[in-house]
């Protein structure tokens, strides 16, 4: 099968998207498949292709206020002469705007079929435009765009948890066929005995971590959304009782600066830790240096980094939100809280708690194994199939009739 995947979102920038979009290409073209990413041009306004990674960068104009993301024009001249050339069978786009328009003007173009997948929860980023100002009318305009832009054309629709599933189904009344399929990941990349505990032991003493912390990790994007105050106010009552708890923060984002400076007010410069942007090679060692993985995002569609921590065997501290609940059983495989009290309570009760530490941490190790990439691929190509079957039903209903009529025969 030829599959073009069309994403705002990818190398060298880092994001669930991007980290959804190469666990993809990869594990179908280990399957045998011959795939094909469009995206903007991170470092320059050129068109570049790369043929052997199969990577088609178009012109895009760097996005202010969404971090440093680009949004590519909705149909560039030279770009759809590559593309044609490429006779897709199925057309995967997984943005709404620039790359994603345009790849919906291919496949319409060229009758292609296509699908889409649902990543972001738009509502909860409608700040970054509004700046706190008509949330609600910007919440419904992303509501009516969200309605257009899974029109008749797209076959299938892809969420990969049941509260995406419910926003689109049951808030947004999208009628498009939608599939529940969890983002696989490369779980290997994460596992514990692959690492030197030199290593680790050099990472830890380069960020300033003594042997006897007991680290708290948050790996991610740093935006509002992402709901971070919370673990840095978990943080200040967890030092008031021992001052060998530290918050390690790995990422970046517009909130960093004000999330160091509410570090500052709090006078936690020695207990917590920014990073910055750390490299996708080199995000399994990161895992290696917490104890605990703390996710306090209400904003998620999915939280890949919940996968990658559990594959890490780190014990996931996850705020109650339906976002998780595919992926984490309470008291099994991680454990929920709901607001800087019970996160507090909870992290000291685990760190008390030897026993129901390394149960968790085991539940975690062994509950992964169904977020592995080779199942995503599985699970995304039967859809693809699916995709193409319905097309050619539309497109060809007389044979498609025929057909039906010789299998009941």
């Amino acid at each position: 099968m030829r599959i073009g995947i069309f994403t705002d979102a990818y190398e060298p920038y880092v994001s669930g998207v991007v980290t959804s979009t190469k666990m993809l290409k990869n594990s179908l073209e280990k399957k045998g498949h011959k795939v094909y990413v469009v995206t903007p041009n991170f470092e320059s306004m050129k068109q570049i292709y790369e043929e052997e990674k199969g990577v088609l960068k178009i012109p895009g104009i760097k996005l202010g206020f969404l971090y440093d993301l680009r949004m590519s024009g909705i149909y560039p001249i030279r770009a759809v002469s590559q593309v044609k050339k490429w006779k897709l069978d199925v057309i995967h786009v997984q943005t709404e705007f620039g790359v994603g328009v345009f790849g919906k003007l291919m496949a319409k173009q060229f009758n292609i079929p296509l699908v889409y997948t649902y990543h972001t929860m738009y509502e909860d980023h409608v700040h970054y435009i509004t700046r706190g100002l008509f949330d609600n009318a910007g919440k419904k305009a992303v509501e009516y765009l969200t309605k257009i832009v899974c029109d008749k054309n797209i076959k299938e629709i892809i969420v990969p948890t049941q509260k995406a599933y419910e926003v689109l189904k049951e808030k947004y009344k999208i009628d498009n066929n939608i599939n529940i399929v969890p983002t696989g990941i490369e779980i290997e990349r994460f596992y514990k005995e692959n690492f030197s505990p030199n290593v680790i032991n050099a990472y830890k003493k380069d960020l300033g971590i003594n042997k006897d912390d007991i680290v708290l990790f948050y790996l991610g994007r740093i935006g509002k959304e992402k709901n971070i105050t919370l673990i840095i106010d978990v943080l200040k009552d967890l030092v008031n009782k021992n001052l060998k708890y530290k918050l390690l923060i790995v990422g970046d984002g517009p909130e960093r600066k004000i999330l160091e400076k509410k570090v500052e007010k709090l006078k936690l410069q020695k207990n917590v830790i920014f990073t910055g942007k750390v490299e996708w090679t080199m995000t399994p060692i990161y895992y290696q240096l917490g104890d605990m993985f703390l996710m306090p995002s209400h904003s998620e569609t999915q939280g890949l980094t919940i996968i990658e921590a559990m594959a890490s065997s780190l014990p996931v501290l996850c705020i109650n939100d339906d976002s998780y609940k595919n992926m984490i059983q309470d008291k099994e495989n991680g454990r929920y809280f709901f607001d800087k009290k019970s996160c507090v309570k909870l992290i000291i009760e685990l760190e008390k708690d030897k026993k129901q530490l390394e149960k968790v941490k085991e539940g975690a190790r062994n509950s992964v194994i169904k977020h592995s990439s080779e199942h995503f691929g599985d699970e995304i190509l039967a859809i693809y199939k699916r995709a193409i079957r319905k097309s050619n039903k539309d497109r060809f209903p007389l044979v498609t009739k025929i057909k039906d009529i010789i299998k009941r025969r």
